[in-house]
């Protein structure tokens, strides 16, 4: 009979486990645009999902493919294109939201590119949430 117990429990915690990724934060569609070496500086985009009912902030970024990288805002002002970093708070996914880092918007800025970015290259990204920790992830390089 304990056994048996046993048994089913441990069937409905599988079935619980594989009924959701579970994860507080996903992040898809990594990418950055091709660029020569004679560019210093590239980006890379995504779509970030937080699947908590608390407000996460993306606050820092790294790669090997770059000597610094920084969250930043492209922005229109009097119809001339600028670009900023963001503030301390870093860039912020809602609850039960998603943010999308996208040209002309928010992205993640490669200073110094370490590497030419050749579309179908693949490089190492490091995300830092303010509330889910670290999340690695790989950005493809590909024509937007």
């Amino acid at each position: 009979m304990r056994s048996t117990w046993v048994w089913s429990m441990a069937v409905l915690a599988l079935l619980a486990a594989a009924c959701g990724s579970g994860a507080d934060i996903e992040v898809a569609d990594v990418w950055g645009r091709p660029s020569p070496s004679v560019a210093t500086n590239g980006a890379f985009y995504m779509v970030i999902t937080n699947n908590t009912e608390v407000a996460d902030h993306l606050v820092a970024a790294s790669s090997p493919a770059c000597a610094a990288a920084e969250l930043h805002e492209s922005m229109m002002n009097d119809g001339v294109m600028g670009m900023a970093q963001v503030g301390p708070a870093g860039i912020e996914i809602p609850a039960n939201g998603q943010t999308t880092l996208e040209v002309g918007g928010l992205h993640v800025m490669c200073i110094d590119k370490q590497a030419e970015f050749v579309a179908g290259e693949r490089f190492d990204v490091t995300l830092e949430f303010e509330n889910a920790g670290t999340v690695e992830v790989q950005a493809e390089i590909k024509e937007s």
